[in-house]
C-alpha cells in the first residue's frame, strides 16, 4: 500500500489530512511541489509554486494546502508533469486540462503565456476521449480511447513527431508510422517519445543522442520509428527516464536501452545501449516497471511481489537489479530517487471507504453474508447467489434453492479460485493449478477467465516447472500438440516414459518419435542420441476446444 508520508513535501500536513489523500503527484526540481485529490474529490496544491504550477491561480508559493477550485468533482485518471514544471491531466470523461509553464507553448493552448490555473485543452481534442498522458521536460503527449496520440509543445529535437523541429503550439496528431494504428500505452523522456501498440510493437521519435530511441544509432528522429530490434517481442509497458527506456513484455521478461551513465539500464555496466538489452531479474517474472523523466532511477516489481531498484540511488550508482524492502515501486522514487518525485500518479486506498469491487472481494467465502455453500473436497466455500448469477452463465440455469451444492469434477484450489474469480475479475494460481482452471473455463465456457489461465501459465513457465507443468497437462487430457522448431505435430510421450530423473538429462530408455519430420532437430532417432543430448522441455499452453495445444521438446 502507498504511503504518501514517505514524501517530505507531505511532512508538515496533519494527519488528518495526511489520511484523506486518495491520490498525489509531487514534481519539481527539488520534489518540493504537489497536486493531490482528496475522499471527497477535492484537490489541492502545495509547494514552492514555480511558474504557477500547482494551478492555485497565481504565482505564491504556499506550506498549507490550498485548494484548485476548477479541478474539484472530477475524478482524474491519468496526470504527468514536465520539468518547467507544467502539469497535464486527463479525467474519467476523456477531458484533458493543462496549466503551469508554458515557454514552448507544452499547455497547448497556441500561446507561450504561463497558465496560472488549468484550463481545458481542447484544440483537436474536444471530441476525443483521453485516457492516458504523458509529458517530457518542455512537450506534451496524449493517447485516446481509441489509439490515437497527439503531441504538442517544443520540438527541438523532433520529439512532437510532426516531420520538422518547429514547436507545436496546439495538440497535433501523430501520424507518419503510427496511421491506422492503434497506441495502448505512451511515455515521454526529458525530449523523446514512445509508443506501444496494440500488437506488442514500439515506436520512438525525438532525441536520440544516448540511443534512448533504441534504433541502434544516435541520430534523432522526427517521425516514428518502429524498433525492429524489438521484433516478435510483444511489450505491454513501457517507461522513459531522463535518457533511458525500460519496456516489458506479455512473457514478464525486462528491457532496457539508452543511457547509462548510473548504470540505470540494470545491465551490470555503465556503457549506453542504443539497442534493447534484457535486463536478468534472478528468473523472476516482471509485472511493473518504472522509470521518470527527470531522474536516472530504475525499479521494477516481479511476480511474487518483490521491488528492485538500480540507477541513481541516492548519489550512488547501482548497475544492477538491487532488491529492497519495498512493496510498491513507488517507495523507491520517494526514498532513493533524485528528486524525490512520483514517476506516475499516486492511488492510496482508502481504510475505512471501500469501492464496490472492494467490498465484493470482501465478501468472498465470508461465512456471516453468504446464501450458499459450494463443498469441494470435503472443504466448504460460501459465496452468493446473485453474484454468481450475475457473472456467470452457467450459475443462472444451474441454481435454484438449494443451500449446499457438492461439486466432484474439479479439485479445491481450481474451483475455489474460479469462485474468487467471479468476485475479483482476477486469479492467484500457481501455473500447475492454472491448467485445472483453463479446463474449467472451457467447461463453464468462461472466454476471459481462459484468457487469464493462458497469461498465467505462459508467464509462470520455467525450467524448474516444466516436467510439473506437463504433468499437470497429461493429468487434464492435453494431448493436441505441435513441434516448436518446425510447426508439426508432436505425439506426445505418456507419462511412464518421462524418467523420475532431473528434466535436464533424459537417460536409457526406449522413446518414441517425437516430431513427424526426419528433418526437425527434435527427431530421435537412437536412444544414445538421447543420452548424449541435454533435454528441456518449454512449455506453451493455448487452449484449443477441449484441448491444450503444448509446444514442447526443444533440444540444446
Amino acid at each position: 500500500m502507498v504511503d504518501v508520508g514517505k514524501w517530505p513535501v507531505f511532512a508538515l500536513l496533519p494527519p488528518q489530512e495526511l489520511s484523506s489523500i486518495r491520490q498525489a503527484c509531487i514534481f519539481g526540481t527539488s520534489g518540493n511541489e504537489a497536486v493531490y485529490v482528496t475522499e471527497n474529490y477535492e484537490v489541492f496544491g502545495l509547494g514552492t509554486n514555480c511558474s504557477g504550477c500547482l494551478g492555485t491561480g497565481d504565482i505564491q508559493s504556499t506550506i498549507e494546502p490550498r485548494k484548485i477550485d476548477i479541478l474539484c468533482g472530477k475524478k482524474i485518471i491519468h496526470l504527468s508533469y514536465g520539468s518547467g514544471p507544467h502539469i497535464v491531466l486527463a479525467t474519467a470523461d476523456g477531458e484533458v486540462y493543462a496549466w503551469g509553464n508554458n515557454g514552448y507553448s507544452q499547455l497547448g493552448n497556441g500561446t507561450t503565456n504561463q497558465g496560472l490555473s488549468p484550463c481545458q485543452v481542447s484544440t483537436n481534442l474536444l471530441h476525443k476521449k483521453v485516457t492516458e498522458v504523458a509529458c517530457g521536460s518542455h512537450h506534451s503527449m496524449v493517447m485516446t480511447s481509441d489509439g490515437e496520440v497527439y503531441a504538442w509543445g517544443y520540438n527541438n529535437c523532433g520529439q512532437v513527431g510532426s516531420g520538422s523541429t518547429a514547436n507545436q503550439p496546439t495538440p497535433r496528431r501523430v501520424s507518419s508510422c503510427l496511421q491506422n494504428k492503434v497506441a495502448v500505452t505512451i511515455a515521454c523522456g526529458q525530449t523523446s517519445s514512445m509508443a506501444v501498440l496494440d500488437n506488442g510493437e514500439v515506436y520512438g521519435w525525438g532525441y536520440n543522442g544516448n540511443g534512448q530511441l533504441g534504433l541502434g544509432s544516435n541520430g534523432n528522429q522526427p517521425t516514428p520509428c518502429r524498433l525492429a530490434a524489438l521484433h516478435g517481442i510483444h511489450v505491454c509497458q513501457i517507461v522513459c527516464g531522463y535518457a533511458h527506456t525500460l519496456a516489458l513484455t506479455d512473457e514478464g521478461m525486462l528491457y532496457s536501452w539508452g543511457a547509462n551513465a548510473y548504470g540505470q539500464l540494470g545491465i551490470g555496466i555503465k556503457s549506453n545501449q542504443s539497442c534493447p538489452v534484457q535486463v536478468k531479474m534472478e528468473r523472476e517474472r516482471v509485472v511493473e516497471i518504472a522509470a521518470c523523466h527527470s531522474s536516472h532511477t530504475s525499479a521494477a516489481k516481479t511476480q511474487s511481489g518483490q521491488v528492485y531498484m538500480w540507477g541513481q540511488c541516492r548519489g550512488q550508482s547501482v548497475t544492477v537489479p538491487h532488491l529492497t524492502h519495498f512493496t510498491c515501486t513507488d517507495d523507491v522514487f520517494a526514498c532513493f530517487a533524485s528528486p524525490a518525485v512520483t514517476w506516475r500518479l499516486l492511488t492510496v486506498e482508502g481504510e475505512n471507504h471501500l469501492t464496490v469491487a472492494q467490498a465484493l472481494k470482501k465478501e468472498f467465502d465470508s461465512t456471516q453474508t453468504s446464501d450458499l455453500k459450494f463443498i469441494v473436497e470435503g472443504k466448504c466455500i460460501y459465496v452468493h447467489k446473485t453474484v454468481l448469477k450475475i457473472r456467470c452463465e452457467h450459475f443462472r440455469s444451474m441454481l435454484t434453492d438449494e443451500d449446499v451444492v457438492e461439486i466432484d469434477q474439479f479439485t479445491h484450489p481450481v474451483y475455489r479460485a474460479f469462485l474468487e474469480y467471479l468476485y475479483t475479475d482476477t486469479i492467484n494460481l500457481q501455473p500447475e493449478d492454472a491448467i485445472g482452471l483453463l479446463d474449467l473455463a472451457t467447461f463453464y465456457r468462461e472466454n476471459n477467465l481462459k484468457h487469464l489461465c493462458e497469461q498465467t501459465i505462459k508467464q509462470g513457465i520455467s525450467v524448474e516447472n516444466g516436467i510439473n507443468l506437463l504433468s499437470a497437462a497429461v493429468k487434464y487430457e492435453a494431448t493436441v500438440g505441435k513441434c516448436v522448431l518446425c510447426a508439426r505435430n508432436v505425439f506426445l510421450l505418456s507419462p511412464a516414459d518421462f524418467p523420475p530423473l532431473s528434466p535436464f538429462l533424459v537417460s536409457g530408455k526406449n522413446y518414441k518419435q517425437i516430431c513427424s519430420s526426419p528433418n526437425c532437430l527434435c527427431y530421435t532417432a537412437t536412444d544414445s542420441c538421447i543420452l548424449q543430448t541435454k533435454f528441456v522441455i518449454q512449455v506453451f499452453f493455448v487452449s484449443l476446444s477441449n484441448y491444450f495445444r503444448i509446444f514442447l521438446f526443444r533440444f540444446y
